[in-house]
Order: C-alpha cells, then structure tokens, then sequence
C-alpha cells in the first residue's frame, strides 16, 4: 500500500526521528539465540484469518489510526509514509485455491491487497523474537467450520477428502500445504541457505460457522482437542506451541436478550479451554489462548458494518495479530 500523503510523511518521519533508539541489552536478551534454522509458523482458519482488516479510507483502517495514533503505529511506515516491509520475515500465502502469494511480510496478505489479516501482526512479533528467518504459512479459507470442514481424523472416521467441502477437506490440506512447502524450501522460500527449518508454532483463528450451530459449539472443545493433537502427530512434532485466538466477535457487549448469546460465549469460552492447564495438564506450556473480545471496536470507528470480519476493523486485526504473536514468543520463551 502505497502512503504518500503528506500529513502521513510528517508522521512517519516525527516518529522515526524522536523514536530511533539503540536497543537495550534487555531488548537483546529477550531474542532467541540463533542457531541458522528457519523459523517456521503455520497460521490457519476462516475468513478472519484470510483477513478483513482495511487499508485505506476512513475511519477505522489503517491510514486512519496513521493518523489518530502516530506514537503507537508510525513504526509500521518508513520515512516516505510506506508500509514498512520486514526483510526478516517471508509469508507464502495459500489462502485462496487458485491463487499463490509470497513475498517479504507487509500489508496486502489479507483477502487482498488492500486488507491484513493476523499474519501482519504476528510477523512483527515472532520476527522482532528471532535473529534467524521467519516463514510464515498462512492456510486459510472463508466459510469454513471446525465440525465439518477442518474437522481432525481422531474427531471421526470419514472417507479420506478428496475435494473442498468434502468433510476434513482443509484439515488435510493445511497439512498438505506445510508438506509440500518444507520439502521445496528452495521454491518457497527464495533465501534458504539449506541450514535446516524447524516448525516452531501453529496459530488458529476460527470459529464464526460453528458458532451458529448449536452441535458445532458443543462438539467444538473436543474437537480442537483431537485437532491440536492430529496436527502435531501429523507434522512430527509432539511439543509444538499452539496459540489460539478466540472468536470474540461483538465484544463483552453482547446483549442479555441476544437469542445466540449463550451459544456463543460457549464456544469463545471452549476456545481458551484449551490454554487452561488444569483442564489439559498435557498442554500446559504449549497451548495459549488470546482473548479478542477486548479488541473489538464499534460500528462507529470502523469502515464497515461487517459483524462477521470485525466490523473490517484494521486496528482489530493488528492486534489480534500481535497478541498472538506475543503468545507465541511467550510459548516459544518458556519452552
């Protein structure tokens, strides 16, 4: 995304200027020593994974909180006001069927060039973590539910999917998609130097088309169970740090008399289950939950009325984003 205003050049320059600082030894510490291996993270889900969060125009995107919160955001532009592209981080975006996209980290991995998902955010964490590459795989389709779509083969035996919409179709997929990429690193990932990878977490944020079936929200715990475990089986690594981030879509506001209320704190509420390490002594340490609810923004500070993207809210998804992100590197940390 191009930003050549030039109230947003003053910023980016007012913030870069008063805000360049040598980094601390804290800052130094807090990096994970490197040892040569890329840094692997899968990001998977539904349509907010895909991401809705918008660019440009007003309010609510991006160029506006630019321009609201300088302090807080002219890090993401450089000195021309252009989005800042991480040279650390590499995303292969295989979010849409027909339809590849790789390329340095910046804005424009969303549901296209002028949206983000929680990719942009989460990069900037585990990117700034890491002294060693990133690649992020971003696997992720609109429409999508746990219960049926990305359902995990210990949930239920089911024929072995063979097309989309066939039952465990994008379970299979995402690892086909991890498969596939690590065994052609030199075609996915132009700079490998063949110092080794490693698969070092796995991000979900799902949940918008189970939450609307009754069955789904009450399958939905046991189900992201046998997920977590499928997929760590299934990728050769029994530890591998899970950060879930909750649909928390409408906020802590829902109201009292909201005929779907009950069903969907239920399902926000299985979502961090998962995290809580006297329910599942066997995660602990390994397993995050990010509440979102804190991150929803109102109708009135956003540029659409799209409940189910976040009201397509670019603060909104930036900071689910980085909070999975931080979850993350705290996982990554204690481990």
């Amino acid at each position: 995304m191009m930003m050549k205003n030039a109230w947003m050049t003053l910023i980016a320059v007012a913030v870069l200027m008063g805000g360049m600082t040598a980094v601390s030894a804290d800052e130094e510490e807090a990096r994970a020593p490197t040892d040569g291996k890329l840094k692997i993270f899968i990001l998977a889900g539904q349509s907010n994974m895909v991401g809705f969060g918008q660019l440009e125009g007003s309010p609510g995107t991006m160029e506006w909180y630019l321009e609201e919160d300088p302090e807080a955001y002219g890090h993401l532009v450089d000195q021309d006001g252009d989005a800042v592209v991480r040279d650390d981080v590499w995303i292969v975006n295989l979010s849409y069927p027909d339809e590849e996209q790789q390329g340095w980290l910046t804005t424009g991995y969303g549901a296209d060039e002028g949206h983000i998902g929680p990719e942009y955010g989460f990069g900037f964490a585990v990117g700034d973590y890491y002294e060693d590459p990133v690649l992020i795989i971003k696997s992720a389709w609109g429409g999508r539910s746990l219960v049926h779509n990305f359902l995990p083969p210990s949930s239920e035996e089911y024929p072995e999917p063979e097309s989309d919409g066939d039952k465990g179709f994008q379970y299979a997929e995402v690892v086909r998609h991890v498969t596939e990429i690590t065994g052609d690193l030199e075609k996915y990932y132009p700079d490998y130097d063949g110092e080794g990878y490693e698969i070092a977490g796995f991000g979900w944020h799902q949940g918008w088309n189970d939450r609307i079936d009754p069955a789904a929200v009450d399958a939905y715990e046991k189900n992201m169970e046998n997920f977590i475990k499928d997929i760590r089986n299934d990728l050769g690594s029994p530890e591998l740090p899970f950060v879930i981030a909750n649909t928390g879509m409408g906020g802590w506001t829902i109201p009292d008399d909201a005929p779907y209320k009950e069903r969907v704190e239920k399902l926000m509420d299985a979502q961090l289950a998962l995290s809580d390490p006297e329910k599942y002594p066997e995660f602990e340490g390994t397993v995050a939950g990010v509440e979102t609810r804190d991150f929803q923004r109102s109708e009135e500070e956003s540029p659409s009325g799209q409940g189910f993207h976040w009201l397509r809210n670019w603060e909104t998804f930036y900071l689910i984003g980085k909070s999975m992100g931080d979850a993350m590197v705290d996982l990554l940390e204690g481990q």
